[in-house]
């Protein structure tokens, strides 16, 4: 059981960089970003490939990895830069179409529909359940980092500059803004957390295939974003403890209800969670933590 429940916190920190990325791209930005596993196999690709091959330390693949997906996000942005909500989504889920396809027929590097095996580890000292633990320290560390850094992001006028893109790009635009240059960097800083997500994933499984471009993760990210608070850091963390915890305590409901089979429990399970998903937006429609709101006034209007 403690096994169990560390393996679910290093999963839930690696998803909670996901959520992190995707908040700062689409909570914060407005960026509506599809293709945030494209990203997120990109890193755990890049980071497994140099390791392996050039045989680099790993923690310096996992920055690499994390660097490279990071270009890859301000190139997706320069091509896309006249693309909006709807149209964007569509374009960057094909995205992920791609590097998807890219890791299932690109044999002689990615290894197909087999996957990556034996990525190496970290050296830490310790093997077992022990390194497991110290693993899961060091993803929750990284969280703890990164948040930090999106907070001192969104707090910053970077941050005000992409809520008024989120409001309308135009009139940011008027007021002497580069929309593509704050674009740019936007994607370029979250797909350098959501590759780093991917490169953490990558060495703590020591495997990689393209089954991680399953829509299911997706749908998951944005809902830990949407329940936990779309536009707030914390509430994308409390998010993705809040969807993890639905999701993997309905896995117990087969010692709570007995008579049904494997079908009905899974059918049960969806249920489940989908109720509870809609409660939660239904007592908190704008989260569990909503953006913070600040209201500017007139510093003469005040004295």
């Amino acid at each position: 059981m403690i096994s169990y429940l560390v393996a679910l916190l290093t999963f839930g920190a690696i998803y909670a960089l996901l959520a992190l990325g995707l908040n700062l791209m689409w909570g914060i930005a407005g960026m509506v970003n599809l293709g945030i596993l494209g990203y997120y196999a990109l890193g755990g690709y890049s980071s497994a490939l140099l390791t392996m091959h050039l045989g680099i330390p790993v923690w310096l693949g996992v920055i690499a990895g994390a660097l490279i997906t990071a270009l890859f996000g301000a190139a997706t942005c320069i091509g896309l830069v006249k693309l909006r909500d709807d149209y964007l989504a569509i374009v960057t889920l094909g995205f992920a179409e791609v590097m998807r396809n890219i890791a299932e027929n690109f044999v002689s590097l990615t290894n197909g529909t087999d996957g990556l095996a034996q990525i190496p580890r970290p050296r830490l000292g310790v093997t077992g359940s022990d390194f497991n633990v110290v693993y899961l320290v060091i993803c929750v560390m990284v969280v703890l980092v990164v948040l930090a850094a999106m907070e001192r992001l969104r707090a910053a006028p970077f941050g005000r500059v992409l809520r008024a893109l989120r409001a309308d790009p135009m009139v940011a635009a008027s007021a002497g803004k580069n929309v593509l240059g704050f674009q740019v960097r936007t994607l370029a800083v979250g797909g350098f957390v959501l590759g780093l997500g991917g490169a953490l994933y990558a060495h703590y499984l020591t495997y990689i295939s393209p089954e991680v471009f399953q829509p299911q993760l997706m749908i998951y990210v944005f809902l830990a974003l949407i329940l936990g608070g779309r536009g707030n850091n914390y509430g994308a963390v409390l998010g993705t403890v809040l969807v993890l915890a639905i999701v993997e305590g309905t896995r117990f409901l087969a010692d709570l209800v007995h008579g049904l089979d494997a079908v009905q429990i899974g059918a049960l399970r969806a249920f489940v969670i989908g109720v509870a998903f809609i409660v939660v937006l239904q007592k908190r429609p704008h989260g569990l933590l909503p953006e913070p709101r600040r209201i500017y006034t007139d510093p003469a209007a005040r004295s």
